[in-house]
């Protein structure tokens, strides 16, 4: 790139010092998760850095979310994402910075699925635009999001009139680290994360001795069946040219091994590509479930619960292909591999359709790339890269930091007017 490249002025500002900076803010958020609704830590420290940086800054939206605007001059808005929730989930990496934290109840809490490398990368490039403001004209939106991991804080953050304080954009951009080689971006248009359901069941039965079971309506026996008999709704009621999954999580009955339970609970987790897939799942089961307690003479029928629904996540194609040209400009079309679809999950796309303007997603490569390649040329990806939601995730620092930096930085670029 030319040294007149604004991208390169920009991008000068991530020196040794300021690396290091970054470097030391993601072992310190590593070290501190903390989960959903519950980031007031973090969001304290997003929230700091937008201001010494000259952001406008709106804190406790939606709970915790905060959002910072910069405000250049006139020209387009672009709205850059992170969010900032950690999992329950006994970290096992062996990191010396390691979380060992804990939630109030004693639950483990880990930075499981790299939120702590978005909202370090969201910070930088925040820092580097606001330095670098007299290269670009507009106005930058960085917004931290919490709950992710519960598909409540965009939503949350929309409710509580995020856009009223923000503006709206013109675009969304979000990224996230998967277990791909660290130095590559993950792009494709179209749909590239599932649409997610996740539903918990109550299954009623009647209660008794476990010497008499002819007395009782056993509601384990019941669940066991019911999830026996959900095996087969994608197997036999999905065509195999679509995608979809379902997945019996959780399952609870009982208290005592000679007493038969009253009630037993199971939690079905739902992935679809396509609103008719989705609503077929849901239908089916709906009317599994009932059959399998009617079959068993169940006293009551069940109850079923939503506990969080993700949307379908749509790159729009004009915009993707904006950010495919400068990433391709930037770091070379052999950094930036298609996005291959996948069955996980994310409520980034809210903030686009509620805006209605256009949205991108794409993924940031966290992954020791030697590793990387030498599992896949053995075929032990799976076994030998920890993926999201492993207690053994942990991308590398170096190049995944600098990387995604620059990523935000050359997409908001894509929009923001040059001077």
């Amino acid at each position: 790139m030319s040294d007149q490249d604004p991208i390169d002025k920009i991008m000068a500002g991530l020196d040794g010092p300021a690396l290091d900076d970054l470097a030391e803010l993601y072992r310190d958020l590593h070290r501190h998760p903390e989960l959903s609704f519950k980031e007031e830590r973090t969001a304290g420290i997003a929230a700091d850095r937008l201001r010494a940086a000259g952001f406008e800054v709106s804190t406790g939206i939606g709970g915790t979310g905060v959002a910072g605007v910069l405000r250049n001059g006139d020209g387009p808005t672009v709205a850059l994402r992170a969010d900032m929730d950690a999992l329950p989930v006994l970290e096992a990496t062996g990191l010396p910075y390691a979380s060992t934290a804990t939630s109030p109840d004693g639950v483990p809490v880990m930075h499981a699925c790299g939120h702590d490398v978005h909202v370090t990368c969201l910070s930088g490039a925040a820092r580097l635009l606001a330095a670098g403001k007299d290269q670009w004209r507009g106005t930058l939106v960085a917004l931290f999001q919490p709950a992710e991991e519960i598909a409540a804080g965009a939503q949350a953050m929309v409710d509580d009139g995020l856009f009223d304080r923000t503006g709206t954009p013109d675009v969304v951009l979000g990224q996230h680290v998967f277990p791909a080689p660290a130095g590559t971006v993950l792009l494709s248009p179209g749909e590239v994360l599932a649409a997610a359901d996740s539903v918990e069941i109550r299954l009623y039965g009647r209660g008794g001795h476990g010497s008499q079971p002819e007395r009782t309506v056993d509601p384990v026996v019941l669940a066991a069946s019911t999830v026996m008999r959900l095996q087969t709704v994608v197997s036999r009621e999905v065509s195999p040219f679509e995608r979809a999954v379902l997945t019996v999580a959780q399952i609870h009955a009982g208290h005592k091994e000679n007493i038969i339970p009253d009630e037993a609970s199971i939690t079905i987790n739902l992935r679809s590509f396509s609103p008719e897939v989705r609503r077929s799942l849901l239908a089916a089961v709906e009317r599994v479930v009932n059959a399998e307690a009617a079959a068993s003479g169940a006293p009551r029928p069940p109850e079923f619960r939503t506990l969080n629904a993700f949307p379908l996540t749509v790159n729009d194609d004009g915009a993707t292909a904006k950010v495919r040209e400068a990433f391709d400009g930037r770091f070379g079309s052999e950094r930036v591999p298609d996005m291959a679809p996948l069955m996980g999950s994310e409520d980034f796309g809210l903030f686009g359709a509620t805006a209605g303007v256009p949205s991108v997603f794409w993924g940031l490569g966290g992954a020791d790339p030697d590793l990387y390649a030498r599992a896949e040329r053995e075929g032990r990806l799976r076994e030998d890269v920890p993926g999201n939601h492993s207690p053994f995730f942990a991308p590398q620092i170096l190049p995944t930091l600098p990387m995604g930096v620059e990523a935000l930085t050359t997409a908001a670029l894509a929009w923001l007017s040059a001077r």
